[in-house]
Order: C-alpha cells, then structure tokens, then sequence
C-alpha cells in the first residue's frame, strides 16, 4: 500500500499524520488545520457521545468553500456545522472535512451541549407527563410547591 501525500489547503503544506482525541488526522504544521477522512468526523464526535445522540444533519447554510479538497483537488462545501456558529469544509466527493486551528475542540463543544440539550429535553418530558398524571416531584412539582 503506498502512502498518500496530501497538501493543506489553506497553506499547502505537506500533511502530516498525526493523532486528535484518538482519532488519526492529517495535521497542517503550518496552520495546524486537520483532514478528518470522511470517517474520522464521526469517530470524533464519537468521544464524546453515543450514536444515538449523534443523529441528525450536521450540515445547514450550505456554500462554496474557498478551499479545494486535499485528496481530489476539487472545490469544497462550506457549511455550519450542526446549525452552529461553525463553519466547516467537506469534500463534495465524499473524501473528508478540513478543521481549521481549534475546530475539533468546538466540534466536541457542540456534541456534549446537544447531548446536555436532549438529556434535558427527556427529563422535561418526563416531569411534564408524571404532573399531568399528578405524580409528585420532579421540576413541575417542585415549581409550584408540591415537591415539599
């Protein structure tokens, strides 16, 4: 098997392989952005959550990156990533993401507050369904003084 040489594409400097919460990357030394193969974005957002907690689209606001994709040369997708102030590049063929500087740490961000979200989310509803069947505690209870 022969080792693939991929340039960045902000820097053009020669990627190199490295490791990012577990996960190998190609690392830039130049502006320390990353190539996540199409595989890796997931096995990323895999260290801090569930499959289950995962589910979802993770591309909205779609444009034209202005950078090219390190493997096949051809023009990538910007997007927000999960709806979020994030603004990520992918391979329209499927290749992989390009992380700038510090996008893999706020990637882990997002997953572990939607993760808090949606926990959250399940206890409300719990408490929702056990005051409308007047079950004591929970927040509803406690709001409005029954959990005393």
């Amino acid at each position: 098997m022969t080792e693939r040489t991929i340039l960045c594409p902000r820097d053009g400097t020669q990627l190199t392989l490295g490791s990012e919460y577990g996960v190998e990357i190609d690392r830039c030394g130049g502006c320390r952005g990353a190539w996540y193969d199409n595989d890796e974005l997931a096995a990323l957002e895999a260290t801090v959550a569930s499959e289950d907690d995962r589910r979802g689209m993770i591309d909205y606001a779609k444009r034209e990156s202005e950078l090219d994709c390190p493997v096949c040369a051809r023009r990538m997708r910007a997007f927000n990533y999960r709806a979020y102030n994030l603004e990520l590049d992918a391979c329209t063929e499927e290749h992989g993401f390009w992380l700038d500087a510090g996008e893999a740490e706020r990637v882990r961000q997002i997953i572990e507050e939607r993760v808090a979200g949606l926990r959250r989310a399940g206890q409300a509803e719990v408490d929702w369904h056990n005051a409308k069947r007047g079950k004591k505690g929970g927040f509803f209870s406690n709001l409005f003084g029954g959990g005393r």
